[in-house]
């Protein structure tokens, strides 16, 4: 077992929204939200808003900064609009407004994603960072890469990025 540097506080409930952000899903084909919540939910987390958003950058900053000014959230999870392709603009709407970013995420969801699927983890453009008080990951829309960021990455760090950024300068 890896031996972290900084404890985790005791145990924490994360409060979560799952945005999907696509111009085909509905919330009856949006697999990848439901997934995203079924894990959140298995760890012991909440999710108190579930929407999906078309590939709009107005729309998206939106509804960012609307889910940010909502106290009952700690997380906000993107899924979907992370690649290059024309109408892929989830990147370009929501890390400008980042006040901080993990760079460490991308590379490693990148990292892990190449095991997995080769050289075309490179055109993922997956990042996290903070927005006003709440914790946000923007990571690729299909299933196997939304069980991979859940799973690998977000899911271990969840409670101790939350823990961090409540703490009192």
């Amino acid at each position: 077992m890896v031996q972290l540097p900084h404890p985790d506080p005791e145990k924490m409930t994360v409060n979560c929204a799952v945005i999907t952000v696509s111009d085909t899903r509905s919330l009856e084909t949006d697999k990848s939200g439901r997934l995203i919540q079924e894990l959140l939910l298995e760890a012991g987390h909440g999710v108190g808003a579930h929407t999906i958003l078309k590939d709009e950058p107005a729309a998206i900053q939106t509804l960012l900064g609307e889910l940010g000014e909502r106290g009952d959230l700690d997380v906000l999870i993107f899924n979907g609009g992370t690649g290059i392709s024309p109408r892929d603009t989830t990147y370009e709407a929501i890390a400008g407004l980042l006040s901080k970013t993990l760079p460490g995420f991308g590379e490693l969801f990148r990292w892990l994603s190449y095991q997995e699927i080769g050289t075309r983890a490179m055109s993922s453009r997956a990042i996290a960072g903070v927005y006003g008080d709440k914790l946000v990951f923007s990571i690729p829309g299909s299933t196997g890469a939304v069980k991979l960021a859940v799973e690998k990455l977000i899911l271990p760090e969840i409670v101790h990025l939350v823990g961090q950024m409540r703490k009192k300068s």
